[in-house]
């Protein structure tokens, strides 16, 4: 989903350093970063522990000033127009943050308040509705299940009906049963027109739910591409061959990133497909003297490329 509409976020030259500890200039945790967030799309914000990422969320929800540079969300200036910025964004943070004496809906009821809604404006009900907890309306929070608990964050970020919802590492710690009923959360958010921004370590979850995909490392955007895009950078393909025999010894060839056994007749060669293909590669391991048996290949996927570009930065 794209649109030729004014950015939802946009960042310019973003630096942060943190005070310095003893003698030491103090941490550059953002070095400049620059891109936008375009309107109703679902966005993928990735990159290594200490990459960045949670001082730019932090940033955008005022929980850390910045040293320079400047944030627009929603077309508010963070610093200009502190109250309409915070008022355009919901953040559901990593950690579990309400209290646990509360009912779901209390925790909304109050996060309400707190933004100033008025009782009649308020939509604690159609919320908890939205984010399949009606059940547990007047539950203690605390006797709510991990996915539930992080499902109760989504509706609470929403309670001001902000455009922008950033979600860091939602699916952290979750199964896999409730991770996929997240996704179809947050997909049916994105589909009533709320732009997401998604941070996580599932790769195959940011592959799978992302149009466009940012990568941050060491505090600087190392790429800012559409996933297709992105994805298709990746220049390596993978063989899986079944042989005839038990590996000896490993065959060769200069098209040959890495060849590996993975099992007694296994043998798994990872090759540069700019510089030869499936054909070759097969022709070259007969010519060493192997019949192969069975043969399946692997595309490159986001954690290949991921790998690749944030190892090519370190």
């Amino acid at each position: 989903m794209t649109s030729t509409a004014a950015p939802a976020i946009s960042i310019r030259d973003l630096k942060k350093r943190y005070a310095p500890a003893g003698g030491d200039e103090g941490k550059l945790a953002l070095k400049g970063v620059s891109f936008d967030v375009p309107e109703g799309g679902i966005f993928g914000l990735l990159g290594p522990n200490g990459a960045g990422k949670s001082t730019l969320i932090n940033i955008m929800a005022g929980l850390v000033r910045k040293t320079s540079g400047s944030i627009d969300i929603w077309g508010f200036d963070i610093d200009r127009d502190q109250r309409n910025a915070k008022r355009s964004i919901g953040i559901v943070p990593q950690e579990i943050v309400f209290d646990p004496f509360f009912t779901p809906y209390e925790v909304l009821e109050i996060q309400a308040g707190l933004y100033g809604i008025a009782n009649h404006l308020r939509r604690s009900e159609e919320l908890l509705r939205a984010v399949h907890l009606a059940d547990k309306r007047d539950a203690y929070a605390r006797t709510l299940s991990g996915g539930m608990k992080r499902r109760l964050l989504i509706a609470k970020a929403l309670v001001h009906q902000p455009p922008v919802l950033v979600l860091d590492e939602p699916t952290a710690g979750v199964d896999v049963e409730l991770r996929r009923q997240l996704w179809e959360l947050v997909t049916e958010m994105n589909r009533e027109g709320v732009t997401i921004v998604l941070t996580t370590h599932y790769l195959e979850e940011a592959e799978e739910l992302c149009d466009r995909i940012a990568i941050i490392n060491h505090g600087e955007l190392i790429a800012n591409k559409p996933t297709r895009e992105l994805v298709g950078m990746a220049r390596e393909k993978i063989l899986v061959l079944t042989l005839d025999r038990d590996l000896t010894e490993l065959p060769s060839h200069p098209g040959f990133v890495k060849c590996e056994a993975s099992g007694e007749r296994m043998l798994e060669i990872t090759y540069d497909k700019d510089r030869a293909n499936a054909g070759e590669i097969l022709s070259a391991v007969q010519a060493q003297g192997f019949s192969v048996v069975d043969v399946t290949t692997r595309e490159a996927d986001l954690e290949d490329v991921f790998v690749s570009l944030t190892s090519q930065a370190a």
